[in-house]
């Protein structure tokens, strides 16, 4: 077991006690000594003998005590057996359970249970600490368009300089996917202290962080945003201090990424609002509390065309609210999706019962869609059972898109697109020269219509730098062959102006408000 041959070590009395780890030898010798005193007739001890080349091998040996008559002991006899095998699958155990296996960080579960002792520490010694939410800027488009490989390559690399930056008292683990915990101790006796030396610690992890990763052998530069929440003394839920640093890392990302934010309590009282507001919104979903208004579109000589749907939140208690207040959280929380079929669904149906009316059998209707609801693989498919099952009229159902596709996977929402035209179904994109615009992804999109945001609109005859950027969107449309709608008509000079230079379609509060589809359904039927 050890290595020695027969013969190799000179035998005497103590001979195995000579091999055992100098740290552990007290407690043997202790042991031995207990034995010795005691009654007991087995044994058993764990403990480390020294291996011929050195290294030394964990051993349990047990057996029993031979005495005589009067219990004074003889001799032991037992056995040896080594346990290298079994301690190095318990220690795979444990690491399986308290680390994480791509970048050998602690988990979340020995995050927590280290967290505790530090807490304890920051209680006893009344020196602030800091927990630390780290969280990889963009790091889906990464895993998207280079591959999971190239992701995972990253995330070794950033445990790894997050590893050389942090002091050795301090702590690291990564909590899954692209998320990493710090807890930075001893930051100081008050809170000016503590604030500025958890500045000092972040600044040193951009600088260290914000250098090029090499990914396929190309030089990448990848930026992240972190939130942190100070804790001292004072007892803390190791849970609430998580949340906390994650809600002030959720607010470096909506300042611009790239930062880092202070938990401060008004987050977490924002939070505690966003998060009614999202159980309301599920609830209101499920009441069917949405409603549909319409907004009429008009040709430059004043011809109905149709209408764009917008949603409003009519809530139990009577609030009408508008899709300000809701849509951001509505994509949030992924229920735009279910939002959105609603709002199509219903939309549809409108479609189908103006079939029999004809003042309003030829009007398209514009649905707005997210682009959550455009890259789900079943989109194609649901919005052609909608149509099947509410007979709507396909080539009457145009779906408005913002500019945030141009930074989804165009490929796949193309293709989606192409399904939809092919059942007659027609696009435009909405707010144009607002966000991502790219001619080259224009000209690949099956469009049917582009929309002049109202920030143009609004200034167009006030401001002699707005007019040249209709003039220049309207030829654009005309040269791509498509129609083109200005929204935001407020007056008669911004009609005049947009009608002289050619735009085909306007909607605004000059020409109509938004009203209950029910109400616009009375209003023009009787035009």
């Amino acid at each position: 077991m050890l290595g020695y041959q027969p013969g190799e070590l000179a035998p005497h009395a103590g001979l195995w006690l000579d091999l055992v780890h100098p740290d552990e030898r007290p407690g043997v010798d202790a042991f031995m000594a207990a034995l010795a005193a005691e009654r007991r007739e087995s044994y058993a001890i764990e403990f480390r003998l020294r291996h011929r080349d050195g290294h030394y091998v964990p051993v349990l040996s047990r057996g029993f005590v031979r005495r005589n008559a009067q219990g004074k002991p003889l001799r032991i006899s037992g056995t040896n057996t080594d346990l290298t095998e079994r301690k190095r699958a318990e220690r795979h155990i444990y690491e399986l359970a308290y680390f994480d296996q791509l970048t050998g960080l602690p988990n979340r579960r020995l995050l927590i249970e280290e967290l505790d002792k530090t807490l304890a520490r920051s209680h006893r010694s009344g020196r602030f600490g800091a927990l630390v939410f780290l969280d990889l800027d963009n790091f889906k488009l990464i895993n998207d368009t280079m591959g999971h490989a190239a992701g995972d390559a990253l995330l070794r690399q950033v445990a790894e300089r997050l590893r050389q930056t942090l002091r050795h008292s301090d702590h690291l683990a990564r909590l899954g996917g692209d998320e990493f915990v710090l807890v930075l101790e001893e930051l100081g006796a008050s809170v000016e202290d503590a604030v500025r030396e958890a500045n000092i610690v972040v600044d040193k992890l951009k600088l260290a962080l914000n250098q090029p990763y090499h990914l396929d052998d190309s030089p990448f530069v990848s930026t992240q945003s972190m939130g942190l929440v100070l804790f001292d003394g004072v007892p803390s839920d190791v849970e609430i201090l998580l949340k906390q640093a994650d809600l002030a890392m959720y607010q470096a990302k909506a300042h611009g990424r790239n930062t880092a934010r202070f938990f401060d309590p008004g987050m977490q009282a924002s939070a505690e609002r966003q998060a009614a507001l999202e159980r309301a919104l599920r609830e209101g979903l499920s009441a069917h509390e949405f409603v549909l208004y319409c907004q009429p579109q008009f040709s430059s000589g004043g011809a109905l065309l149709g209408a764009e749907v917008l949603v409003r939140w009519h809530r139990a208690d009577g609030v009408l609210l508008g899709p300000d207040q809701f849509i951001g959280l509505a994509e949030a929380s992924g229920l735009i999706v279910p939002l959105g079929h609603h709002v199509l669904e219903e939309s549809c149906r409108a479609l189908a019962r103006w079939q029999d009316d004809a003042a309003l059998d030829k009007l398209k209707l514009a649905v707005n869609v997210s682009v959550q609801q455009l890259r789900s693989a079943a989109f194609p498919e649901q919005v052609a059972r909608i149509l099947q099952d509410t007979g709507a009229p396909p080539a009457q159902l145009c779906l408005e898109l913002t500019e945030s596709v141009f930074a989804e996977n165009v490929a796949e929402i193309i293709a989606h697109m192409h399904t939809l035209c092919g059942i007659g179904v027609q696009f435009s994109l909405d707010d144009f020269g607002t966000g991502y615009s790219s001619l080259a992804y224009l000209r690949r999109f099956p469009l049917a219509a582009l929309k002049i945001d109202r920030s143009f609109v609004h200034d167009v005859h006030l401001d002699p730098a707005a007019a040249p950027i209709v003039e220049a969107i309207i030829a654009l449309a005309h040269g791509l062959r498509l129609d083109i709608v200005a929204e935001g008509v407020e007056y008669e000079e911004q009609r005049s102006f947009l009608v002289d230079g050619g735009c085909g379609a306007l909607q605004g509060y000059l020409l109509g408000r938004p009203v209950p589809i029910a109400e616009f359904e009375r209003l023009y039927r009787r035009a």
